[in-house]
């Protein structure tokens, strides 16, 4: 079958959506489980948009082994040189530098003429190519452009040495039967097109990201953007888990091959949501919760039946298990880490001993730890590690008649902080508490959610809340059996961040 290239774009674009914001070591984090996931490409950022943003494409440049690793750059000799400074420690760096093409674009963002864009590309696809071999050319906005200058557009850069070209539906304008049409057309009148690599990119502003993607792929793409859930500007790009498991169900209209670990799209969707702050909609296509869920009658008797009358796939090529074990106060780390293994997560010794005292707290507090739990556990040690404010101790007083009341404890260094605030509530309060303590600057609570973990009584809550300072945005997640708890940890994340 025709191999089909995934270029993951999640840590760029889809870090730029709003609230979106990823920290260094989130992203490491995203990086890592984006190899195992077995993307071929992941675009790690734009390194020339902030030093942060640089140190992170530097840092997953030199830790990343089996992708390539690519930085957006604009036609600037500038962006491609700190582009090519962000990527060159890579095993397979990439530098993937845009212009746009169409005559919105040109004309009112570019203010340049089309012969300047054309030059633009030949000089600066060139100059990247100097820089190393593998130069990805992307003409924004391509969808609305003239064809044919977009076609001269494309011969441009593929003459300058572009080695992969992608044609962007930026604002997600096209339909499929469109986007087949283009591509066919590019094929025709471009010379050497079929030479190199062509890819697209399909933003869902009308819900046809992966539609479009698909009619692309059968029209001769061999790259695909996606990113995970589809994560984005606006609404969003195609997402990376509904195209592939379109690839993979309906072999019969796609024989094409990718080297996507399919078991690995549910752990990682579910870290993606961990990191941003979000949860999946309830009837998101392969990893919401109702995705394979079934309360008809009718669906009920069907799927005990023959699981196939109402599922298309298995829960189990996404990743999606049961409990195969019972952990709980009496289990050693070697089971934990076991079951953590099947569940497709590795960590290392330092933070597994860590991990372990944090079950061993968790299962004082609960007779059986799920799946569920275990994973939490896990997606938490990431917003956990080398905080510099953390929660020593709490105690809140609230009723339907008396003042709500928060002492709070925290350690900063080797000092402890006390104190005392009172609120509309005990959540209140101890926010109120905790901005005492920690003086940050004036700043904002934009959001804040509660919800389980798991099932039963004793289920875990899992806090998340969005804070703003000074226009800058900061996502803080608290996980614990006591929901006051994980609340305060989770604005005490949210505050260090903003810190």
């Amino acid at each position: 079958m025709k191999k089909i290239k995934v270029f993951d774009t999640t840590l760029r674009d889809g870090e730029q959506a709003p609230g979106c914001s990823m920290v260094f070591k989130e992203k490491i984090e995203l990086a890592l489980a984006l190899e195992k996931l077995g993307v071929d490409i992941m675009e790690a950022g734009f390194a020339i948009a902030s030093p942060g943003d640089f140190e992170s494409v530097s840092a997953i440049s030199g830790i990343i082994k089996n992708s390539s690793v690519a930085s957006l750059a604009r036609a600037t000799r500038k962006d491609i040189d700190v582009a090519y400074d962000a990527v060159k420690s890579a095993v397979a760096p990439r530098i993937h530098t845009f212009l746009a093409t169409s005559p919105t674009h040109m004309e009112y963002k570019l203010r340049m003429t089309p012969s300047q864009v054309l030059e633009t590309i030949g000089d600066m696809v060139a100059y990247a190519k100097s820089k190393l071999s593998d130069v990805e050319f992307s003409a924004e906005d391509a969808t609305r452009s003239d064809p044919a200058f977009l076609a001269k557009a494309v011969k441009a850069a593929v003459d300058a040495g572009a080695t992969t070209i992608n044609i962007p539906d930026t604002v997600g304008y096209s339909v499929p039967a469109e986007m087949t049409e283009l591509l066919e057309f590019l094929y025709a009148n471009v010379d050497n097109l079929d030479k190199v690599t062509l890819s697209v990119h399909c933003h869902n502003d009308l819900g046809m990201g992966v539609a479009n993607t698909l009619a692309a792929i059968q029209a001769g793409a061999t790259q695909i953007e996606t990113t995970v859930c589809g994560l984005g500007e606006r609404a969003g790009n195609a997402a990376m888990e509904e195209v592939i498991m379109a690839l993979n169900t309906r072999r019969d209209r796609f024989p094409y091959e990718t080297n996507i670990v399919t078991s690995r799209i549910f752990p990682v969707s579910r870290l993606i949501y961990s990191i941003v702050g979000m949860t999946a909609p309830l009837n998101k296509p392969i990893v919401g919760a109702n995705a394979f869920a079934h309360e008809a009658g009718i669906h009920q008797h069907g799927v005990l039946a023959k699981r196939q009358t109402y599922e298309i796939m298995m829960p189990e090529s996404i990743g999606l298990t049961t409990n195969k074990m019972v952990l709980g106060k009496h289990s050693g780390k070697h089971a934990v880490e076991d079951r953590l293994k099947d569940l497709g997560y590795t960590i290392s010794k330092e933070e597994m001993d860590d991990l372990f005292g944090r079950f061993k707290a968790l299962s004082d507090r609960k007779k059986a730890i799920t799946d569920g739990d275990l994973e939490a556990l896990v997606l938490h040690r990431i917003h956990m590690n080398g905080a510099a404010w953390k929660l020593d101790r709490f105690t809140v007083n609230s009723g339907n008649y008396v003042a709500c009341s928060a002492v709070v404890r925290m350690s900063h260094e080797d000092e402890l902080i006390e104190k005392v605030a009172l609120g509309d509530g005990p959540i209140d309060a101890a926010f109120n508490a905790v901005d005492k303590i920690m003086r940050v600057p004036e700043h904002r609570l934009e959001d804040y959610s509660v919800q389980t973990i798991s099932e039963g009584n004793d289920a875990q809550g899992e806090a998340i809340v969005k804070l703003s300072s000074g226009g800058n945005t900061a996502t803080g997640r608290g996980l614990s059996t006591d929901v006051v708890e994980a609340s305060i940890l989770a604005y005490i994340n949210g505050m260090n961040k903003l810190l």
